[in-house]
């Protein structure tokens, strides 16, 4: 006869009762087997132990299936392609360096050329995700915002106009090969040396910033392109490392192009041109609007206008804006 007491369970059978072999509860068991001998065995410290392993066994399987889940977390890879005015070649390259720091994860790849050559680019379906123009005509004719009048003549639709912004202002510059063999010292020596033809002077194409600004130096002094071309006084560069390059070997005697280059080829500059001269040399950036990674180009314009790159934009001639 099997008796149960406040804390145990009687047992005159000698084995363990169905709902203990089932795991029930329990702090005493007294068997009683066929020589009456007593036999106590103390279950709850044990039960409580074995529950104790399940659950920690559980826990650990739960955070070992996790663990490539969480080592993932805080960091999303991007493999971000900007588009930018061959004149950011040199600071763009040193950001992107100390970006790494920041944000490991981030690949940069750039496409440095004119602004006109990327714009171009962009329409045909070019992967782009963030653009820096070296003026607003070609960011302008990217951006829906803009209507005919405002340099969207195609009404193309390429930019998140909300991430739209005036990064950088440059200055341009007339810079002269070493030792200034014609003696210019100002951009009215240019325009009387082009003018008697004694000057030879490398320029930007008509579709490349830096050559528009010249354009409007040209007619600033009233001088006409299409004559100078045809005296053979003018060259063409198709971005404004070009034109840098053909001063810097003193190809020519003279060439327009903008400050930052000036600094960085290590070249002399006679003059700078004013803003009633070419009007202010404005840098815009956006992210475009089929990026496959909005957030980190994002991030990344974000941290084009901190203080750390401004520094290094400021160290060749740009003046940031943000």
């Amino acid at each position: 006869m099997s008796n149960v007491t406040e804390r145990g369970v009687l047992d005159p059978a000698g084995g363990l009762p169905p709902y203990l072999r089932q795991g029930s509860e329990c702090d005493t068991f007294i068997a009683y087997g066929r020589k009456r001998s007593a036999v106590i065995i103390h279950m709850k410290r044990g039960m409580k132990k074995m529950k104790k392993m399940k659950k920690t066994g559980v826990a650990l399987a739960a955070v070992l299936f996790l663990l490539p889940v969480l080592s993932g977390c805080g960091s999303k890879s991007a493999d971000l392609t900007v588009f930018a005015a061959a004149s950011m070649t040199e600071t763009l390259t040193q950001i992107a360096e100390n970006y790494k720091s920041i944000a490991p994860e981030v690949t940069i790849n750039f496409n440095f050329d004119s602004s006109g050559t990327l714009k171009t680019q962009i329409e045909e379906g070019a992967n782009c995700d963030l653009f820096i123009s070296a003026a607003p005509k070609q960011m302008n004719a990217l951006d829906v915002s803009k209507d005919v009048d405002g340099g969207n003549e195609k009404g193309l639709d390429f930019i998140l106009t909300d991430t739209r912004i005036d990064l950088l202002e440059n200055k341009v510059t007339l810079a002269v090969p070493e030792g200034n063999p014609k003696n210019l010292q100002s951009f009215g020596d240019l325009a009387a040396g082009l003018t008697d033809g004694t000057v030879l002077l490398a320029m930007g194409n008509e579709d490349v910033p830096v050559g528009q600004y010249t354009q409007k130096i040209f007619d600033y002094y009233g001088l006409n392109e299409e004559e100078l071309a045809a005296k053979g006084v003018i060259t063409y560069g198709s971005n404004v490392k070009e034109v840098t390059t053909q001063v810097s070997e003193a190809a020519v005697d003279a060439g327009v192009i903008y400050a930052t280059d000036a600094f960085s080829a290590g070249l002399s500059v006679a003059d700078i041109a004013t803003p009633d001269m070419c009007g202010q040399v404005i840098y815009p950036a956006a992210v475009m609007k089929n990026t496959k990674y909005e957030e980190a180009a994002r991030a990344f314009l974000d941290y084009l206008k901190t203080p750390e790159a401004s520094a290094v934009f400021e160290s060749v001639g740009f003046t940031p804006l943000q």
